[in-house]
């Protein structure tokens, strides 16, 4: 009996999914940018002069296919910082982008009118012949390249809503943080201190340990001469000595 997957397994297999986009578009972009550098085509040009071998770069056959490596890699990085409905349109125009990249890239596999304008500009004549018209293996590459961006946009699609947003985490917790207390947070409170103030202790120098209404009585006692103490001629301070 099959069971639907649980939330957890979803989670997972948009996080495994997350990380198969990041690199997929990364490597897509690049295969695309680099075939475009490289060597399409190749031919030799017929004129008055003799014959003259030319050849073409990607960039020189289409830029189409470098274009939108680069709105797809920007559409890559787009989807992070958007939610929503938003995010959705983002992860259509990758796809988009992956799948014009790849039409263009076949497209300028067998086109010769970057060649047909290299001979002309060699020569000097419209009209200038084309022999041993050959291609290179990197528009294919290209084709690649925007075959992984398509996959990238379609994973986009499918699990880009539950991927993590930019910033998610400072949102989780706007609320203003409380600083931290400083050394003296612990401090009683401005009623504590004031009563400390009427009790005649020093609430700077820590709380009252009553050493001053100590030290006090034991002043008063020594200096009064109050108490039991004897007086000098033996008898008690508050008897006068009786007569013979």
């Amino acid at each position: 009996m099959s069971t639907a997957p649980s939330a957890t397994d979803r989670d997972r297999a948009a996080r495994r999914a997350l990380g198969a986009a990041l690199f997929g578009g990364a490597l897509g972009a690049a295969l695309v940018l680099v075939s475009a550098g490289q060597t399409w085509g190749e031919a030799v040009a017929t004129g008055p002069g003799g014959q003259l071998p030319i050849e073409v770069s990607g960039g020189d056959v289409t830029g189409v296919p470098s274009a939108l490596a680069l709105v797809g890699l920007a559409a890559l990085v787009a989807v992070f910082a958007v939610r929503g409905a938003a995010r959705l349109l983002v992860a259509l125009t990758l796809t988009l982008c992956g799948a014009g990249t790849v039409a263009a890239a076949l497209a300028g596999a067998v086109d010769t009118g970057a060649l047909s304008d290299a001979a002309a500009t060699a020569t000097g004549l419209s009209g200038g012949s084309l022999q041993d018209v050959g291609h290179s293996g990197w528009p294919y590459v290209a084709v690649a390249g925007g075959a992984l961006l398509l996959l990238v946009g379609l994973l986009a699609l499918r699990h880009g809503r539950r991927w993590p947003a930019m910033g998610s985490r400072y949102e989780r917790g706007s609320g203003a943080r409380r600083p931290r207390p400083g050394p003296g947070a612990d401090a009683d409170r401005p009623e504590d201190l004031w009563k400390a103030l009427d009790r005649g202790e020093d609430p700077t120098g820590g709380h009252g340990d009553g050493s001053g209404a100590d030290s006090g009585a034991d002043s008063s006692d020594e200096d009064g001469g109050f108490g039991d103490r004897p007086a000098a001629d033996g008898t008690a301070g508050d008897e006068r000595p009786k007569g013979p």
